[in-house]
């Protein structure tokens, strides 16, 4: 028996890992990638019209597939080109109180994000950092660059980042100025 949500529409993504860029398709239902990153019943994902890169040479294709599977833990960032596609409000921003954006940079293991990270209530790492069960949390009119690779660069208007690969994170007001 089928148990997948029947109303499923495809979303364009570009999937980062700590090697490759994939660029692709992804079906989500209604509560869209909020919900299918976060959702605890699955560890893998599917993207479908694959195009995969190396992350050091992040405009050589290296292939195509019709259906990658990737296993969620492993990803760090998913860019999203609209604010739309994360999902519903209430999904994304964990209720329906009102939210404060933070302006916030954070480091990976592989890669460096800068964009606006909405919050209800005040700023709480620790709390941002593990409450609840989603994995992924989404940050809004970022710019992403690589580490290692500084030429790399990505501008989205969301993404959802792994807050499991966050090494460290700032407030953009509480940066010193030399």
């Amino acid at each position: 028996m089928d148990t997948r949500p029947k109303t499923r529409r495809a979303i364009p993504v570009d999937i980062l890992t700590s090697s490759y860029r994939i660029v692709g398709k992804m079906f989500v239902s209604n509560s869209g990638l909020m919900g299918a990153m976060n959702n605890v019943t699955t560890s893998f994902m599917e993207i479908h019209d694959a195009k995969l890169a190396r992350i050091h040479m992040p405009t050589k294709l290296v292939d195509k597939y019709k259906v990658v599977r990737l296993t969620k833990s492993r990803i760090h960032a998913v860019c999203l080109a609209r604010r739309e596609d994360v999902g519903p409000q209430g999904l994304a921003r964990g209720g329906y109180s009102s939210v404060t954006q933070y302006p916030v940079r954070m480091a990976t293991q592989a890669y460096e994000l800068e964009g606006l990270l909405e919050w209800s209530g005040r700023f709480d790492f620790r709390v941002i950092m593990s409450e609840g069960t989603r994995d992924f949390v989404p940050l809004y009119d970022t710019k992403v660059s690589g580490i290692l690779i500084p030429a790399f660069k990505v501008e989205a208007g969301a993404i959802l980042f792994n807050r499991q690969k966050v090494d460290w994170l700032g407030l953009l007001k509480q940066r010193v100025e030399d």
